[in-house]
């Protein structure tokens, strides 16, 4: 099929989770390597706003329990655990003795948890993404409570044993360095923390279990041309039945398995990619609300002022102060 007048082949488009993540602002940090031997557990609290816990299997097993949702999961070496709610959760090593007492001490630029057992070792970094406001809203909507990428769950697909591939190195790398303890460890951790955050998304997506959120896109490959052109153009005057076009699909088939797929209908998600997109601008330049409605495509001013404060709690213009002021 042809693309849409003055619409680029989506080929050459950027893809949606590349623009997914140029949207949103995530710094990853490793913070605590845990070094236990069983029987042991770990509890977590809800995590502060705006922060998404994560964990990465190095050796031996665990199970993870989500406190708010009860799902449970064995997890194994690596395994990459997840939490972009930030919601409580507990590790611990599945034999339901009591656990041995655990220290903390400092080991270069890490902090390393360990106990006094002497049964079966386990090994795992531990760490948080921060997401800059109000892009916490847009993981809130989009992401699941809990995400478990485990690797060896992917199926045989070449596509998929890609991705398996890349997330080894990158653990490979982490355990090195956490284990190494050179010179610039933990700058180095924290570098690959973020790229992390973006390799597990997509594994996770192309793992085919994702429920409904913007993972579920990359499991549905007819609809990623839909996501990919929003995200890349959110300006453009979408409509329903050009959307359908580039998925050739019927308008009904297009919002029917977006729905599904996403949990949200595509003008939702083209309305939360343009306000995530006027909020960066608002708090980036001194372009005026004039302007900055203009780009995310809004010709009427009040109208983009009414779904900036619906979406984000406060106006344009109380945004862009609120910012200004954190900055001096």
């Amino acid at each position: 099929m042809p693309p849409l007048k003055g619409m680029p082949d989506m080929q050459n488009q950027i893809d949606w989770l590349t623009r997914f993540m140029e949207l949103v602002t995530i710094t990853g940090k490793v913070e605590v390597r845990c070094a236990m031997r069983a029987p042991w557990i770990t509890r977590y609290p809800q995590a502060g706003a705006r922060e998404m816990p994560y964990h990465v299997v190095l050796t031996g097993t665990a199970v993870f329990e989500n406190s708010e949702t009860g799902a449970s999961y064995a997890v194994q070496p690596g395994d990459i655990v997840l939490l972009p709610h930030g919601s409580a959760h507990v590790l611990h090593d599945g034999s339901g003795r009591r656990p041995k007492p655990s220290k903390v001490r400092s080991s270069g630029s890490l902090l390393v948890n360990e106990n006094s057992g002497a049964g079966e070792p386990f090994d795992m970094l531990c760490g948080r993404f921060v997401v800059a406001a109000p892009h916490d809203r847009l993981i809130r909507s989009y992401l699941p409570l809990e995400l478990v990428v485990r690797t060896d769950h992917l199926d045989n697909a070449p596509k998929a044993l890609l991705q398996v591939e890349r997330l080894n190195r990158l653990v490979a790398l982490m355990r090195a360095e956490a284990f190494d303890d050179e010179v610039g460890g933990g700058a180095v951790l924290n570098a690959l923390s973020s790229a992390l955050f973006a390799l597990t998304l997509r594994a996770a997506g192309e793992a085919g279990e994702a429920r409904p959120g913007v993972l579920a896109l990359a499991a549905h490959p007819r609809l990623a041309p839909a996501a990919a052109a929003m995200f890349s153009d959110p300006a453009r005057a979408w409509t329903l039945p050009e959307l359908a076009e580039l998925c050739s699909m019927s308008r009904a088939t297009f919002m029917r398995h977006f729905q599904t797929s996403l949990g949200r209908s595509a003008m939702d998600l083209l309305t939360d990619i343009r306000m995530s997109a006027a909020a960066n601008a608002l708090r980036n330049s001194m372009s005026s609300t004039e302007t900055v409605a203009d780009l995310v495509g809004y010709q009427s001013v009040s109208a983009f002022r009414r779904v900036f404060a619906q979406r984000m709690g406060v106006t344009p213009g109380d945004w862009r102060q609120l910012h200004r002021e954190a900055a001096e």
